[in-house]
């Protein structure tokens, strides 16, 4: 949830760049404590070996302050790094040079690319060593890769474009919304040109955009009414307006993510303790549980390079759109698949559960004769359906977020995940104590006993009114239009929206804020 606080403090105060340097002070701060935490004798509860944890010496006050003190400082970095860097990324690409506009509609395709490839590495030769070699070597590969990682970013700094933060998104989101409810009698003249905004060079001057007014949301209009009194909570300009709208509209979209995201929380929750059950060998060799969501990763980075490289040329020349398709029609296919997902998982759940009350392992929980790799469809699925969804998601949020607000945009598609973990626990615990009261309960300790593919069908039904839900709300958002001097990507990029923003003297305007725009350092 920290990065909404992250994204304030970027697009308000220090600006995105700052924001991010000093948050990875204090994310390399985290993972340097929690390496600590596992390495120094004095800060871990000693080694145990007894077979019954209940035996082994409990840790101190004292380690599980640092321990958690490591966790929680991670918490606070990953706030202002994560709805700050990919922002940064996409900001260096000129929205007024065509190549470079085009070249922005595969950035996060490769940024994804790139996020997944670590995460590859993460979940199979790290999880390795902290399994077999230790967990000093196992946090501190990844606290001095990200040293390096640091130390790359600054040396690339005299090369980047900066943007100068706005002031505080929520201030002016709070204006718009108090001034419309105080003139909610007031009529909104029927010519647009009657309402209140500032002089194009107003704009141009700080290298700011100016957006005309739209009929979505007309309500909020009602803010930028004259009515004799200028003050800030009673009158607001046509661009601050829409730009308050714009951030409104997505949050319909925000909520349809919450359900996917509860879905990526159990790659390494259920679906890793499915694996724990289940036949591990490869000759002499045992498979960590967790290396499973490797094929997550796998099937991700191939269905990346798949999208970009064939599915979006052969589409754009079926629809004419530069992306191939919508963002939202990409997002739309990923929660089909998430349907998908839950439901084969509930019928290999099903099998696992057939197998294990044939072999008499039920109650004693012990392991089922089946090899790991039966779960190997839920996984590889799951890396397809974050290819459609996770990559459309952050894109989305980053693209129809207003100039001054892209961090607090992008955050959106980081919180949901968030929101995601708080909603799987919440689901997990309030299902399992239901069923436990009446009957068989779905989720037990020993999964042997329980019915976890009556919890996955649960799910998949979840997702399906999900699904239903998602249709309803794109079927009422409109696609925010784009200043850009190049015209033709724009309109575009706007067809199939219900409503078409004016676009009269986009150009000469595009031009003028080309030329004003703060691109250097």
């Amino acid at each position: 949830m920290t990065p909404i606080l992250g994204a304030y403090i970027a697009d308000a105060h220090l600006g995105r760049y700052w924001t991010f340097v000093i948050a990875s002070a204090i994310y390399l701060s985290g993972m340097s404590l929690l390496t600590l935490a596992v390495s120094v004798p004095g800060l871990k509860p000693p080694h145990c070996v007894d077979a019954n944890a209940v035996d082994c010496k409990k840790a101190s006050t004292l380690q599980l302050a640092v321990f958690y003190g490591a966790l929680y400082t991670l918490a606070v970095g990953t706030g202002g790094t994560k709805p700050n860097i990919s922002t940064i990324g996409a900001d260096q690409f000129d929205d007024f040079e065509p190549k470079e506009k085009a070249h922005k509609l595969s950035f996060f395709n490769w940024w994804m690319f790139s996020i997944f490839f670590g995460t590859l590495f993460a979940n199979t030769i790290l999880v390795y060593i902290q399994d077999n070699v230790g967990w000093t070597l196992g946090y501190g590969l990844p606290a001095l890769g990200l040293a390096i990682s640091i130390l790359i970013f600054l040396a690339g700094t005299p090369f980047y474009r900066h943007r100068v933060p706005a002031g505080s998104p929520f201030t002016r989101m709070a204006r718009v919304i108090v001034a419309a409810i105080r003139k909610w009698r007031v009529l909104i003249p029927t010519d647009p040109k009657e309402l209140y905004e500032l002089d194009l060079e107003e704009y141009t001057k700080k290298g700011k955009f100016r957006i005309d007014s739209t009929p979505t949301l007309r309500f909020l209009n009602k803010a930028c009414v004259k009515t004799g009194s200028t003050n800030p909570w009673m009158l607001c300009s046509v661009t601050q307006v829409e730009e308050t709208k714009q951030m409104l509209r997505m949050l319909p979209i925000l909520i349809t993510t919450f359900v996917p995201s509860i879905m990526v929380a159990q790659i390494n929750t259920l679906f890793v303790k499915q694996g724990t059950t289940l036949h591990r060998h490869i000759g002499s060799f045992k498979i960590p549980p967790a290396s499973l969501a490797g094929f997550v990763t796998i099937s991700m980075l191939v269905c990346v390079v798949l999208y970009d490289r064939f599915f979006v040329k052969i589409m754009k020349r079926w629809t004419k759109n530069p992306r191939g398709i919508t963002l939202l029609q990409r997002m739309g296919i990923g929660m089909v698949l998430h349907v998908i997902i839950m439901t084969i998982a509930s019928f290999i759940e099903r099998y696992r559960l057939r197998v294990a009350k044939d072999h008499g392992v039920v109650e004693n929980g012990n392991q089922v004769p089946l090899t790991i790799f039966i779960l190997l469809p839920q996984f590889l699925l799951m890396g397809t359906a974050d290819a459609f969804l996770e990559v459309a998601k952050i894109e989305f949020f980053y693209d129809q977020a207003p100039e001054s607000m892209k961090s607090l945009g992008t955050s959106y598609s980081t919180t949901t995940l968030g929101v995601g973990n708080f909603l799987s626990s919440f689901l997990l615990s309030t299902v399992s104590n239901i069923t436990k009261k009446h009957g068989h309960g779905w989720v037990l300790n020993n999964l042997n006993a329980s019915h976890l593919d009556y919890y996955y069908a649960f799910f998949a039904v979840l997702n399906f009114l999900n699904v239903i839900f998602f249709l309803v709300m794109i079927r009422f958002y409109v696609y925010k239009a784009e200043v850009s001097n190049s015209m033709e990507a724009l309109r575009e990029e706007l067809e199939g929206s219900r409503y078409r923003v004016p676009v009269s003297n986009q150009v000469e305007l595009a031009k003028d804020v080309a030329k004003s725009q703060v691109d250097s350092t």
